[in-house]
């Protein structure tokens, strides 16, 4: 496999790192996915906040780590 991006780095290092049944590794994968598309960010006053972003925004870019993963680069 090429080298991927930290991206879909971030989401194939947590499927791999899990040792359970394959639904927690899918759970992992799906939890890293979203931190990589939406990630929070922590405001100087220590609360979460989550940066707009449309639809089509999230699911290009999910839709991209998974093209990645699957040898597509995008």
């Amino acid at each position: 496999m090429t080298e991927l991006s930290p991206q879909a780095q971030a989401v194939l290092d947590a499927f791999e790192s899990t040792q359970f049944a394959d639904h927690y590794a899918i759970a992992a994968a799906l939890k890293a996915a979203a931190d990589q598309v939406v990630p929070e960010t922590i405001t100087p006053w220590n609360s979460t906040l989550t940066p707009m972003i449309s639809a089509g925004e999230v699911r290009a870019k999910f839709l991209a780590i998974a093209a990645e993963l699957e040898g597509g680069n995008g």
